[in-house]
């Protein structure tokens, strides 16, 4: 965040973390992290390290987590890695067969694991795939996840916070339909249960995110030069999440952003 420029320090103003606050809350829990070897997912275990916590790691590079691992354990956090693609049945099999005997349960998902595609639909027409993909891991990924898991949850009065993005919330745009629709999906989804798990006593938390300056927009040339939160921001933002149990996060801005595509 100290490498903000001014345009992103007044875009995405700081967050204040209680860490105490955090402590208490996670203390003793056990935190699922999808998408956790890099980016948004790898800060947030970093930042989380020095609580007394048990942290599941998933992600597909498995050196990757080992390393996290190694270095988080140097603190108070346990760690568990477990290296998967979350698209692939026998993987998504395997993570649930963990998940269901873990001695002390499950108390919170952070489902952040997502792949971001820009592509002109006349460059896609031989491209099928490339919605298959998106789709597999936005949506029917944590669909089967959190499907499998909300009896955990509710057992320990969990919480869900789904890292989705502010392109759920506006009109969608050229060149991202794969990956506008897929994420648009889960979050409706996503919606739709809310109601019914807050009556089970499991919590949920929609974090809208702008972009954010993860490898994942490193791809996309246009997006290098535009402002970007930082995950190391994003990390406090879902910290702060997980203990005030607030149910949405959304950019101060998002609501101009909004009114200016309907005006088109």
């Amino acid at each position: 965040m100290n490498n903000y420029s001014l345009l992103e320090h007044f875009l995405f103003p700081p967050t204040a973390l209680n860490r105490q606050k955090l402590g208490r809350e996670l203390e003793g829990k056990t935190v699922l992290i999808t998408g956790a070897s890099s980016g948004i997912g790898e800060q947030l275990a970093y930042l989380l390290a020095e609580i007394e916590v048990h942290l599941i790691l998933v992600a597909r590079r498995g050196d990757k987590l080992s390393a996290m691992k190694s270095e988080i354990e140097t603190k108070a956090a346990r760690v568990s890695v477990f290296p998967a693609d979350l698209r692939n049945e026998q993987d998504m099999e395997g993570l649930l067969a963990f998940l269901h005997q873990l001695p002390n349960g499950l108390d919170i998902v952070v489902s952040n694991a997502g792949h971001s595609i820009r592509r002109s639909i006349y460059q896609s027409m031989d491209r099928y795939h490339d919605f298959t993909r998106t789709m597999a891991i936005n949506y029917f990924a944590p669909v089967q996840l959190l499907l499998s898991t909300l009896p955990l949850l509710e057992k320990r009065q969990g919480h869900i916070l789904n890292i989705s993005t502010v392109n759920a919330l506006l009109l969608p745009l050229p060149h991202w339909a794969a990956y506008q629709s897929s994420k648009a999906a889960f979050d409706t989804w996503f919606r739709s249960a809310a109601p019914e798990l807050h009556m089970r006593g499991i919590s949920t938390t929609s974090i809208y995110l702008p972009l954010v300056n993860t490898p994942m927009i490193q791809p996309t040339a246009a997006y290098r030069k535009l402002p970007a939160m930082s995950p190391q921001h994003v990390a406090k933002i879902i910290s702060k999440s997980i203990y005030t149990k607030r149910k949405t996060y959304k950019p101060w801005w998002l609501i101009f952003a909004r009114l200016a595509g309907y005006s088109r």
